[in-house]
């Protein structure tokens, strides 16, 4: 992965058909995906269930660009070699799901994969202020974890303020939660560049007829783009 600061479309397969995986990954990666971000709930960090890392290795066998794993459970730890053993190339885990977020972000890198962190709506930016160096990626939530499909909580100022202390480092922004073509221009602006979309990228699309997936794509990275550009200017 060459780092760039490029805004970068993630689909998270959470909106896609869960009977075809596979060929939903094929085809929002065929419609211009930049990453494929899979969402790993425990039922206890977070109020659902999603996929272990053997549904995550599944999903690598199709993933031809960038798999970008984010672990809502706790503990996190335990699991980290195990999803990294499934194919992850990113691995992110939260800040509020233990007491060790420096450990857990050295277990990470241990395995050779890029390492995240997560911040909820209620956690401040500061609370990352001492693993920036140990971090590849903060993922700053933009509704409460748990389930797809929720309305966007506005984060811009802990966006600003991250990437502010970030400075130079290769560390990307990334934004979960309720990104659509009208919230992607406010968090591009304050300094995001991965933007993580399910229903916004899904909606009226299906295998069968994957076009509406690249349009959504474009949609998003073309409102995402003009506000980056328009803050480098």
């Amino acid at each position: 992965m060459v780092f760039s600061r490029a805004i970068k479309i993630a689909p998270s397969i959470l909106s896609a058909d869960f009977a075809d995986f596979g060929r939903e990954i094929q085809a929002v990666e065929a419609e211009g995906a930049d990453w494929v971000h899979v969402d790993v709930m425990d039922g206890h960090f977070v109020p659902n269930l999603t996929f272990g890392p053997p549904a995550v290795a599944a999903f690598r066998k199709h993933v031809k660009t960038v798999m970008d794993v984010h672990l809502m459970i706790a503990p996190v730890d335990p699991y980290i070699e195990a999803f990294a053993e499934a194919g992850a190339d990113i691995i992110t885990a939260h800040v509020e799901a233990g007491p060790h977020i420096h450990r857990t972000l050295q277990a990470i890198r241990a395995t050779g994969k890029k390492a995240g962190v997560a911040l909820n709506p209620g956690t401040p930016a500061e609370a990352v202020a001492h693993v920036l160096d140990l971090t590849d990626l903060i993922c700053v939530m933009t509704v409460n974890p748990g389930f797809g499909g929720q309305k966007f909580i506005d984060m811009t100022a802990k966006i600003r303020t991250l990437r502010a202390m970030i400075g130079d480092r290769p560390v990307h922004i990334e934004i979960d939660g309720g990104v659509t073509t009208e919230t992607a221009p406010l968090v591009a602006r304050a300094g995001a560049d991965v933007l993580v979309a399910g229903s916004a990228v899904f909606k009226g699309g299906s295998v069968a007829n994957p076009a509406p997936y690249g349009a959504n794509i474009r949609a998003i990275r073309q409102a995402a783009d003009l506000a980056a550009n328009a803050r480098l200017a």
